[in-house]
C-alpha cells in the first residue's frame, strides 16, 4: 500500500533475502526498529554503558578552562587584576640615600614597567609595636603587667592585654596603586586604624582603605601601621615618643620606593607631603603624632573619622599652627560633643570653619561634618556622610595643588 514500510510491501521471500543483505551494512538493531520490533527500552542504553560510547563520552560537556582563557593566556585583553601580596618583608641594612637633583615634576625617575595595584605587608622597626617605653598618661611603663616571664599591659577600661599577643606585630600595610608616579606631585596617606582591627581583615578587606585609595585616582600611596592587635585599646606605642612619627616615614622610604620598583624614587617619597587618617580609636596616635612627631611640616591635611574622643588641645594646636593644610572631622553622635568642644576651641582662636563638605579642601579649610542617625560607627570608613570618606576627601583635596606640593626645600634636599 502506498506510503507503508518497504518491508511489509515486498513478498515474504524477498523480504527475508533482502534483510540478510542489509544486515551486512546495517546494524540489525537498526532494521528491527524500522520494522517495528525495537529492542526493549533500555536496552541501547545499557549497551552503550558497557562499552564506554556514552552522549557525554562522544560530547563532553565545556570545562570552565576551556569556556575561560587562563591568565596568562588572557593579558593581551583581560582588564588588569590588582596584586595583592600578604607576605612579610622584613627590613634592609640602613644605607645611604639616592642622591637625585629635584623632588618636582621632572625627577629623572625611571617608570616601572609593571602596572598593576601593589599592595603588601612590610615589618618595620620604626612601627608602633613591639613598645618598651613609658605611657605619656601616667608616665608609668607601658607594660605594667607581668605573669611569669609574659609582660603585659592593663587598658584604659581595665582588661589586660599581653604584649605577646597584642603588642608585637611590626607591620605595616603598604599600598601603591598602579596609576602612581613618583615624578610627579603626590602624597602619602598614613591611615591609623580603630580599636578590635586587624590589617587584613579590617583595614584591607572591610574597609577597603587601598581600594579608596586606588579608586581616588589620585597620585597617592598608603602607609597603615598595626596597631593593638584587633583590642579594645588605642595606645600609640612609638608614635608616643618625640619624634617618633618621623623616623617611622624615614624608614618608609625604602620600602615604598621597593614596591613602587625604582630605588631612586627614595628620595621623592622623603619629601613627600602627608596626610593622615584617623578612625575611631586611631584618634590617640594621630594625635601625638602632630604633637611630637618632628615632622608637622610635611603634614599637609588630617582627616578624622568619627574620632575625636580627646586630645582636643593637640588638634587644635595643629590647625592654629598649619594654616597650609586642612583639617577634616566627621562625627556621629557618639563624638558630636568632643567635636562641638573643638569648634568653640578654634573659635575662641578666631579659626573659622564651615559644617559641609561642598567643594575643594583648601589651605587652611576647616571642616566639621556632622552624619545622620542610622549612620553607624562600624562601618564608619566606608560609609559616612558619603559613601567611600576617605576616597573622597582625596578627590576634594587633589583640587587644590597647592596641597599636594613638596613641604620644603630644605627637607627636600637634606636628610
Amino acid at each position: 500500500m502506498p506510503g507503508a514500510p518497504l518491508c511489509v510491501r515486498m513478498p515474504a521471500s524477498r523480504r527475508l533475502r533482502l534483510i540478510a543483505v542489509l544486515s551486512i551494512v546495517i546494524p540489525l538493531s537498526l532494521l528491527l526498529a524500522q520494522c517495528g520490533k525495537a529492542p526493549p527500552a533500555g536496552t541501547l542504553a545499557a549497551n552503550a554503558h558497557a562499552t564506554g560510547d556514552t552522549f557525554e563520552d562522544r560530547f563532553p560537556a565545556p570545562q570552565f578552562r576551556d569556556r575561560f582563557p587562563t591568565e596568562s593566556e588572557s593579558l593581551q585583553w583581560a582588564p588588569r587584576q590588582r596584586t595583592v601580596r600578604t607576605e612579610t618583608i622584613r627590613p634592609e641594612p640602613a644605607r645611604a640615600p639616592d642622591r637625585v637633583a629635584s623632588v618636582g615634576s621632572t625627577l629623572p625617575l625611571a617608570r616601572p614597567s609593571a602596572k598593576e595595584d601593589l599592595t603588601t605587608l612590610v615589618s618595620m622597626k620604626s612601627s608602633a609595636f613591639p613598645y618598651f617605653g613609658n605611657n605619656p598618661r601616667s608616665e608609668a611603663p607601658f607594660l605594667d603587667i607581668a605573669k611569669g616571664d609574659r609582660r603585659g599591659h592593663r587598658s584604659y577600661s581595665g582588661k589586660v592585654y599581653w604584649q605577646d599577643e597584642t603588642y608585637n606585630d611590626s607591620r605595616v600595610l603598604v599600598h601603591v596603586p598602579e596609576h602612581f608616579d613618583a615624578r610627579k606631585p603626590g602624597v602619602i596617606v598614613v591611615f591609623f586604624h580603630g580599636n578590635g582591627a586587624t590589617l587584613e581583615r579590617d583595614v584591607r578587606d572591610r574597609q577597603m582603605v587601598p581600594q579608596q585609595i586606588s579608586d581616588s585616582g589620585v597620585n597617592a600611596v598608603l602607609l597603615a601601621p598595626q596597631l593593638a592587635v584587633d583590642a579594645a585599646d588605642s595606645s600609640a606605642g612609638k608614635f608616643w615618643q618625640p619624634n617618633g612619627f618621623k623616623r617611622f616615614m624615614d624608614e618608609s622610604t625604602a620600602h615604598l620606593a621597593r614596591l613602587y620598583g625604582d630605588p631612586n624614587s627614595t628620595k621623592a617619597f622623603a619629601s613627600m607631603p602627608i596626610v593622615i587618617v584617623g578612625y575611631s580609636g586611631g584618634f590617640l596616635p594621630a594625635a601625638w603624632s602632630l604633637e611630637v612627631g618632628g615632622i608637622t611640616n610635611r603634614v599637609r591635611g588630617v582627616f578624622l573619622l568619627d574620632a575625636v574622643y580627646g586630645e582636643l588641645d593637640k588638634f587644635a594646636s595643629w590647625i592654629e599652627n598649619n594654616r597650609s593644610g586642612f583639617f577634616v572631622s566627621s562625627y556621629t553622635r557618639y563624638t558630636k560633643r568632643h567635636d562641638k568642644e573643638l569648634m568653640a576651641i578654634l573659635q575662641e582662636k578666631g579659626i573659622s570653619y564651615r559644617e559641609d563638605m561642598d567643594g575643594p579642601l583648601r589651605p587652611g579649610s576647616v571642616v566639621f561634618v556632622q552624619t545622620p542617625d542610622g549612620i553607624t560607627h562600624r562601618d564608619y570608613v566606608t560609609q559616612a556622610w558619603t559613601e567611600h570618606p576617605v576616597r573622597d576627601v582625596l578627590v576634594k583635596m587633589a583640587a587644590t595643588p597647592a596641597l599636594t606640593r613638596v613641604a620644603s626645600a630644605p627637607y627636600a634636599t637634606s636628610r
